[in-house]
């Protein structure tokens, strides 16, 4: 997916509805939704953090205590924690921005460690905050994705939708053959098998011999983790790609860029 936007263009978000007909009698139905993709797609949280508090009986819908299942719309009042939420009209796209992270920062909002954090980096918004669309740990860098809607990283994060991520590696040395056949075909870690459902070589100089590989999960350290169980250390990860989304070449590591309208658009229905 190309992208083309730079960090200080302004895109325009908003949508005009086509004026409503003087000659209709009655007023459509409201339009409603389940309550926690509603309150997702809002920018209050992933679809998991609004069912716990859901669950936890934080929520209320027209003073009433919501239940998992209920649906509301935009003419319903809404609460989380006793403060009103306004619900932005469903024409308007969610927005995404694209990051490029270096090493040494983290991809977590607070940090009693106080290292720097990616969010630091992403401009504010009022009434709804950036959801990672998948995390890279303190020494990766390369793609990271965030987005105003909860429900779009659900859709890009759940395991079942098998996302593929693509890094490039750098190890010292290369790999032998039997090497290559364990990752391709399944190493057991500590919280199960893992393999890679591609391996390149990308060749090298020196010592230094780079590969590119993809797999369509997002465990926690898991690219490391996979060398380290042949005793091999990776001593640079980049993340170039996550699903339909390539890391621009010409953006700069620290900086991030927004998606336009169509291209928003466009990877919506890339992944619908």
């Amino acid at each position: 997916m190309s992208v083309n936007r730079l960090k200080n263009q302004k895109p325009r978000r908003t949508h005009r509805s086509p004026p409503a007909s003087k000659n209709l009698s009655a007023a459509p139905p409201a339009e409603t939704d389940r309550l926690q993709k509603l309150l997702a797609r809002n920018g209050l949280g992933s679809r998991r953090e609004i069912e716990a508090m859901i669950a936890a009986g934080r929520v209320s819908i027209n003073n009433t205590t919501a239940k998992l299942g209920d649906r509301a719309g935009l003419g319903d009042k809404i609460r989380i924690d006793g403060r009103i939420i306004r619900l932005s009209m469903p024409a308007l796209l969610p927005r995404i921005i694209i990051y490029h992270k270096p090493e040494g920062e983290i991809v977590s909002a607070r940090d009693p460690q106080g290292r720097l954090s990616v969010f630091d980096k992403l401009p504010h918004i009022q009434s709804s905050k950036w959801i990672a669309i998948g995390r890279l740990d303190f020494n990766t860098s390369g793609l990271l994705i965030f987005t105003t809607d909860g429900a779009l990283a659900n859709r890009l994060m759940h395991p079942r939708y098998q996302m593929e991520r693509e890094y490039a590696v750098r190890i010292v040395g290369e790999l032998s053959p039997e090497q290559i056949t364990h990752l391709t075909t399944g190493i057991e870690l500590e919280d199960g098998s893992a393999k890679f459902d591609q391996l390149l070589d990308e060749g090298g100089l020196g010592t230094n011999h780079w590969y590119r590989i993809v797999l369509k999960e997002g465990r926690n350290r898991e690219v490391r983790r996979m060398f380290e169980a042949l005793g091999i250390t990776v001593s640079r990860l980049m993340r170039v790609r996550f699903g339909p989304v390539n890391l621009p070449p010409r953006l700069k590591r620290g900086m991030w860029l927004e998606l336009v309208d169509t291209e928003v658009e466009r990877l919506l229905a890339l992944i619908s």
